[in-house]
């Protein structure tokens, strides 16, 4: 019988201890994970299809970006994922899209930061005050511990200071920032989750042993660091197959030739295998930039259908 999962529903099935070993345990595997099919529906809308399956599981994410649902009251970005059984095709569970998006994304970034950032880090700096950008400091700060400090930069000061004040509200050790230069420079976990095409976090600012986690920009014309940023950096990507396609923050500074393809050290995948080695000593910068994968969304979809059994 398929079984429906509302938002709240599936964030309670992903604790995120639970989900980032999840997700560490389908990279180490792997999966088929075809590149998303992106059809336009005419005018500015769009549709969007990302599958994923393993030898067992399947699953795929519909999501429709319609911009004039602005005018309706309704959010222009709506998901759906629907998991199946792997050898009988049967519809096994439906889940809200936006919900497991946002869980999955943070945590692949704190899967990430197991091996990028160091381990005495206690100052995280969320650059973005929208949605996802609570999601991000959740995961980050569940997962670390010695964390005490919880920086929120955005360019709505009421926004800002929403944010920070809801993540107070739960525990967290958050305040509203203005200053972003001394934000970034007192910070060794820099979030970004912004729409921004222009930088806004600058190399110059980055003190050592910074961690970059860029989760923000999804598009080639998107940027949220500048170039001397990502020179100052070690790189890594969640998947070689779409950062190095969709990412901004990538592509534009190796279309430039400021950077070669061979400079990005590895993926999610190689860093839990153990192929390549991660942060190398406490002064290195690290930049993680992710631009999602349907192996996510299957990983966590799975989990949260195990866990309603």
């Amino acid at each position: 019988m398929l079984k429906v999962y509302a938002a709240e529903e599936v964030h309670a099935a992903l604790p995120w201890q639970a989900l980032v070993d999840a997700l560490a345990q389908a990279f180490a595997e792997g999966a088929s994970v075809p590149l998303r099919h992106a059809h336009q529906l005419g005018g500015a809308d769009t549709l969007l299809l990302m599958p994923a399956w393993s030898a067992n599981a399947l699953g795929v994410k519909v999501v429709t970006v319609m911009p004039e649902n602005a005018a309706r009251g309704v959010a222009s970005v709506q998901a759906t994922y629907l998991l199946l059984e792997r050898d009988s095709g049967e519809a096994i569970a439906l889940l809200d899209g936006e919900a497991l998006t946002l869980r999955r994304t943070a945590a692949a970034s704190a899967l990430a930061a197991r091996y990028l950032a160091r381990d005495d880090a206690r100052t995280l700096l969320l650059v973005g005050s929208g949605r996802l950008a609570g999601w991000m400091a959740r995961a980050h700060v569940s997962l670390r511990p010695a964390i005490d400090r919880v920086l929120v930069w955005g360019r709505n000061a009421g926004s800002r200071e929403a944010l920070a004040g809801t993540l107070r509200g739960e525990g967290l050790p958050a305040q509203a920032v203005s200053d972003l230069e001394a934000a970034v420079r007192g910070a060794d976990i820099v979030t970004c989750a912004t729409t921004a095409k222009e930088p806004v976090v600058r190399g110059a600012w980055l003190s050592p042993g910074t961690h970059l986690d860029l989760v923000g920009g999804f598009r080639r014309d998107m940027r949220e660091v500048d170039d001397q940023a990502v020179l100052s950096a070690a790189l890594f990507v969640d998947t070689y197959q779409g950062a190095l396609e969709e990412a901004g923050d990538l592509t534009q500074p190796l279309a430039a030739g400021l950077i070669v393809r061979e400079q990005v050290q590895g993926d999610l995948a190689s860093l839990v295998g153990g192929s390549v080695k991660g942060r190398r000593n406490p002064t290195q910068v690290t930049l993680f930039k992710s631009v999602g994968t349907a192996l996510e969304d299957l990983a966590a979809a799975q989990l949260v259908a195990g866990a309603h059994r």
